[in-house]
């Protein structure tokens, strides 16, 4: 099986280490991951702030780079939210059939890393070993676009030495979304208080999710409450395997 890494863009440029984390936890697992240099935005960054046209050549450009491949892993929700939900839609907008064609095509192959070690892998012990009290916030694309439902809490529960507790409200919203961030900031910021409230009550040292920009949302506010909770990307967790005592 011919495995590529959809990075991402934000990962690439914001958070390195977690595509990092993604491939060394998936080769930790047999698979052999190839990275296509000339992958770029998915184009959701242009489709949700109303300027779809302009996302066509990122469509393009994506099933160009990934459709010769029989699975694509994306540490991320969201952009995985964005292939199956906005690529066919922007197709459409092209005119184009045979792109149309194309990104049918490679639609089924794309997956958010927790799909992939679950439903395709068929495995939920990873090997990991993370001795910390964690909490797990659901990003709002993988819980309601991509209905990833469990699947990250069943690999965090087979981590060795973790302490996983459970976050209230856990399904709200940590108020993030991209632009909306930006254009409702008063709005964002309570949401993201909230969450953040949360994460607190459950004196966790870690908080993490699959998508970075919802945990730079809650992070960010998390860092200036002082509040000592870091947050991790779940690729981060599961590639983790610090020695256990003996």
């Amino acid at each position: 099986m011919r495995v590529a890494l959809f990075a991402t863009c934000f990962n690439d440029t914001m958070w390195p280490q977690t595509p990092r984390a993604t491939v060394l936890l998936l080769e930790r697992l047999g698979v052999e991951v190839e990275f296509p240099v000339e992958q770029t935005c998915c184009g959701q960054m242009f489709t949700n702030t109303g300027y779809a046209q302009e996302a066509i050549p990122g469509v393009r450009q994506f099933v160009d780079v990934f459709g010769g491949y029989d699975a694509v892993v994306a540490p991320s929700g969201s952009c995985v939210g964005s292939v199956r939900h906005q690529h066919a839609g922007i197709a459409d907008r092209a005119a184009d059939p045979a792109l149309r064609a194309a990104v049918e095509a490679i639609t089924p192959k794309v997956f958010e890393l927790s799909e992939f070690l679950v439903d395709v892998l068929q495995v939920t012990d990873v090997g990991a070993y993370f001795p910390h009290r964690v909490t797990y916030h659901p990003t709002c694309h993988s819980l309601r676009m991509l209905r990833v439902g469990d699947k990250p809490l069943r690999l965090l529960r087979q981590v060795r030495g973790i302490d996983l507790v459970e976050l209230p409200a856990a399904d709200e919203c940590c108020g993030f979304g991209g632009t909306f961030a930006m254009k409702n900031a008063d709005v964002s910021v309570a949401m993201g208080s909230d969450k953040a409230r949360h994460v607190r009550d459950t004196n966790a040292e870690v908080l993490v999710a699959g998508d970075n920009s919802c945990l730079a949302q809650i992070g960010g506010l998390l860092s200036r409450e002082r509040s000592g909770v870091r947050t991790m990307h779940l690729a981060e967790i599961l590639a983790s395997t610090e020695k256990e005592p003996a």
